[in-house]
C-alpha cells in the first residue's frame, strides 16, 4: 500500500495502522520508514517522532489520544451548533415573507420518469381531464391496444373535445387508409384533425401546451413527463412544423398527386436511397416491411429507367422530382 492509496476517514485508523501502533506500543516505537504507508497515525496524533532520533517514531499513549481526539469532535460539533444558530436567524426573518411566487420541494416536479403502461395512460388520462384548449399527438403507429384501452382513450378524447377542445394528431401515411384508426375518428364529435407524414418523429403527446409525454426508452415500458415550458414550447413549435408539411386525411383526406409518373410514397423512398439507407432501414423509417420497400425501388427504377443501384441514385438525383415534391409539401399550408 503506498501513501497515495490510504483513503479513508479523517477519524479513523486503517488495520494496518492499527497493527503498527500496536507493535509500537509493545516495542516504544518504530522506524520513520515503516510508517511511511500508514500516515492515518501521525495524523491522528498516535505516532510522533522522538526528540533524540528523528528516524524513530514513539507511541502517544492510547488514553491521551483518545482524549485528544474526542476533544476535536466536540470542538467541531460545537462549531457546527454555531453555525446552525447562525443560519437558523438569518432566515428566521426571511421565512416570514409571503413565499407565493417562490417554488418548494412539494411543487411538481418538471420532469418525471413514469414506468408500466398502467402508470403512463394513468397519468396522459389525469393530465387530459383537465384539459381544456388542445391535444397535439404524433402517432407513429396505432399498435395492437386492447378493448378496454381503446375505449378509454376514445373517451378521454371525447371529453375534450365535448369541452369545447382541439385535437390534432400527425401518422405516417401508411396508416392514413388504416380502417380502424378512420373508424375511430368517425365516432368522435367535435373539432378533431388527421394529417400524415411520410415519417415523423418517436411518439409526442402535448396537452394544452402545459405537459407533454415522450418515450423513455425503445421499447415504450418508459415515458417522460414534461412540464418544463421551455421544452413543452419546443415540442408544440415542432408539431407545427411538421403539420404544415403534412396532408391531410380526416376530417377531409387530400390525395398527394404523382409527378411525372412517381408516386409519393416512391419520391419518399427516392430521398431516402440517394441518402445511402439500406432497403431495412427504408422500410422501417417508412413504416412498411422490407419486401414492399423493394417492390416500390422496383417500379421507381424502372419508371426513371434505371439498371442499377448505383445509376438509380443517379437518375434520381436529375429527373429533380425531390425538387418537386418540396414544392408540392407547401399545398395542404396554403390550402388552410
Amino acid at each position: 500500500m503506498t501513501a497515495e492509496a490510504h483513503s479513508h476517514g479523517v477519524d479513523e485508523v486503517c488495520e494496518a495502522g492499527r497493527t503498527l501502533y500496536e507493535r509500537a506500543l509493545r516495542n516504544g516505537g518504530v522506524l520513520t520508514h515503516e510508517a511511511r504507508d500508514v500516515p492515518c497515525l501521525i495524523d491522528l496524533g498516535l505516532l510522533h517522532p522522538s526528540i533524540e532520533d528523528l528516524e524513530w517514531l514513539e507511541p502517544t499513549a492510547p488514553a491521551v489520544s483518545l482524549h485528544q481526539l474526542l476533544r476535536d469532535i466536540e470542538d467541531r460539533i460545537a462549531n457546527e451548533r454555531r453555525r446552525e444558530a447562525r443560519l437558523a436567524a438569518l432566515f428566521e426573518p426571511l421565512m416570514r415573507i409571503d413565499g407565493r411566487h417562490t417554488s418548494s420541494a412539494s411543487d411538481t416536479p418538471t420532469l418525471r420518469v413514469l414506468s408500466g403502461s398502467d402508470r403512463i395512460n394513468r397519468a396522459i388520462t389525469e393530465a387530459m381531464a383537465e384539459a381544456t384548449r388542445e391535444l397535439l399527438c404524433i402517432q407513429p403507429h396505432t399498435g395492437q391496444r386492447s378493448a378496454v384501452a381503446q375505449a378509454r382513450s376514445l373517451t378521454r378524447d371525447q371529453d375534450l373535445l365535448s369541452r369545447g377542445g382541439r385535437i390534432r394528431t400527425l401518422y405516417q401515411h401508411t396508416l392514413r387508409h388504416a380502417p380502424s384508426l378512420l373508424a375511430r375518428y368517425e365516432q368522435l364529435r367535435g373539432d378533431a384533425e388527421a394529417r400524415s407524414l411520410d415519417e415523423v418523429t418517436d411518439r409526442l403527446i402535448v396537452v394544452d401546451s402545459t405537459i407533454a409525454f415522450i418515450p423513455a426508452n425503445k421499447d415504450g415500458s418508459l415515458a417522460l413527463e414534461v412540464r418544463h415550458p421551455a421544452l413543452v414550447d419546443y415540442f408544440v413549435t415542432t408539431f407545427d412544423r411538421l403539420w404544415r408539411l403534412a396532408t391531410p386525411m380526416y376530417p377531409q383526406a387530400v390525395q398527394r398527386p404523382s409527378l411525372n409518373g412517381v408516386t409519393p410514397r416512391q419520391r419518399a423512398i427516392a430521398g431516402l436511397l440517394i441518402e445511402g439507407h439500406t432497403d431495412s432501414t427504408i422500410a422501417d423509417r417508412l413504416g412498411m416491411n422490407v419486401r414492399t420497400a423493394r417492390v416500390h425501388i422496383a417500379k421507381l427504377a424502372a419508371t426513371l429507367g434505371s439498371e442499377s443501384r448505383a445509376q438509380l441514385g443517379y437518375l434520381i438525383g436529375r429527373s429533380g422530382i425531390l425538387d418537386q415534391e418540396q414544392e408540392q409539401d407547401q399545398e395542404p399550408s396554403r390550402e388552410r
